[in-house]
């Protein structure tokens, strides 16, 4: 079972329809939830781009998507 990472934070209405569109196509097991606040890096790499989806390969999917677009990358 592949896992999917999404780089987010609180209060994000983007981020929570990223999550919304992860949870209609994937377990929550396979969901693995980054809040980028709590890593410098991750603030410096994605505060202006997420929500982003990666994939085991460290391949990213950035925002905005849509359904069909998460499923191409979920596939």
């Amino acid at each position: 079972m592949d896992k999917f990472t999404l780089y987010h934070t609180e209060g994000c209405h983007l981020c929570e329809q990223a999550l919304a569109l992860l949870n209609a196509h994937l377990n929550s097991e396979q969901i693995i939830l980054r809040d980028i606040v709590e890593e410098l890096e991750l603030v410096e790499k994605y505060q202006y781009t997420i929500p982003v989806v990666a994939n085991k390969n460290n391949q990213e999917l950035g925002w905005p998507f849509d359904e069909q677009k998460l499923k191409e990358f979920i596939n």
